[in-house]
């Protein structure tokens, strides 16, 4: 990435890329977003069967070592982990997690321990994988989920406030609604409106869409491919949410677009050579986000000069094996975190 000047002799040189090494295929990582544990990652494995774990980890600062400060067992790949968005601590200290079902774990200093699982499907003991989640920044009382049975569900969640004695989780569907004609792959709230009501979605056929839990009779198109290629992940702009960014199966290129000229993307970020696996948005800029693929490169890109082509990432980085996955940590704008074969870094930019 971006070098940087050199250390004043005599002080502690400050390393660029840490690295940690899991005991499985890495998939699925999610940043801390409370202050006190600004080094600390959720990683989630990737084992092609029933038994998957998920750890973890703390960066020591002081000596660029990692270690694990919890681990626990999980039925099936994690397709999300995210902490709860809560960065003075005010509630207790939780990650979620979605696969068959969204479970959301409490983390302490000796253990990680299930609080709650939500299930939505109380006729059958068949239940519809959910493909991913976002957890709402405005109010951590919301939870939306996606799955593959064609529904978004917006979950209520009850934390009860730490005052003197630990309360329990639990949570309760706020609504369900049929999202796309096909599987959906993504949720996203925005933060447009006070951040709280605004979501979008995509999924197998091909579009973006976005609601509002105000008014869930209707719902925008604000994308289709044109080969109706299923879409994979979105992400909206941190600072500015007229802004968001997907990306289709199989594609090399991400698309950015502006909800306020709907269906055309305002630019396009080609520069991979491989598929496009991962995207994360700059939490303290409006213009910059990072992409990241099979061709083994993490790309941060400056996108201020939109509508004008966006020719080439101003940092690239290449790692070791195809990226799958990829996150800008929120408290700490410095740091990104890249996930290959079963590679943790955590690199400075």
């Amino acid at each position: 990435m971006a070098s940087l000047p050199a250390q004043v002799s005599g002080a502690p040189k400050r390393k660029e890329i840490y690295k940690y090494e899991a005991p499985w295929t890495l998939y699925s990582l999610s940043w801390s977003v409370r202050q006190d544990k600004r080094f600390r990652l959720a990683l989630g494995s990737f084992v092609e069967e029933y038994n998957n774990k998920v750890q973890v980890v703390e960066l020591d600062e002081e000596t660029g070592e990692f270690s694990v400060k919890g681990q626990f067992d999980h039925p099936y790949p994690t397709t999300r982990i995210l902490w709860i968005p809560d960065s003075k601590a005010i509630y207790p200290d939780l990650v979620a997690t979605s696969g068959d079902y969204l479970r959301v774990w409490r983390v302490s200093d000796s253990d990680v321990r299930l609080e709650c699982l939500l299930n939505n499907n109380k006729n059958s003991d068949f239940c519809a994988p959910l493909t991913s989640f976002d957890w709402n920044e405005i109010d951590p009382n919301l939870i939306g989920t996606s799955s593959i049975d064609t529904t978004c569900t917006i979950w209520g969640l009850e934390t009860g406030q730490v005052l003197g004695r630990v309360n329990m989780v639990s949570g309760h569907v706020k609504t369900q609604l049929i999202a796309h004609d096909k599987e959906v792959y993504d949720i996203a709230f925005s933060r447009a409106g006070g951040g709280k009501d605004m979501f979008a979605s995509v999924g197998a056929d091909g579009s973006v869409r976005m609601f509002d839990l105000r008014h869930l009779e209707h719902s925008t198109i604000i994308y289709e491919d044109p080969q109706r290629d299923p879409l994979l992940r979105l992400g909206w702009n941190k600072q500015d949410p007229n802004y968001l960014a997907t990306f289709a199966m199989d594609a090399i290129e991400v698309i950015i677009l502006d909800v306020r000229v709907p269906c055309t993307p305002v630019a396009r970020l080609s520069n991979h050579r491989g598929c496009v696996n991962g995207i994360a948005w700059a939490p303290h800029s409006s213009c910059h986000i990072c992409t990241a693929g099979d061709d083994h490169q993490a790309l941060i890109w400056d996108i201020q000069h939109m509508p004008r082509a966006v020719e080439d990432p101003i940092l690239a980085y290449k790692a070791d094996g195809e990226i799958n996955q990829i996150q800008w940590a929120s408290t700490q704008p410095d740091w990104i975190g890249i996930g290959y074969n079963n590679s943790l870094e955590i690199l400075r930019v």
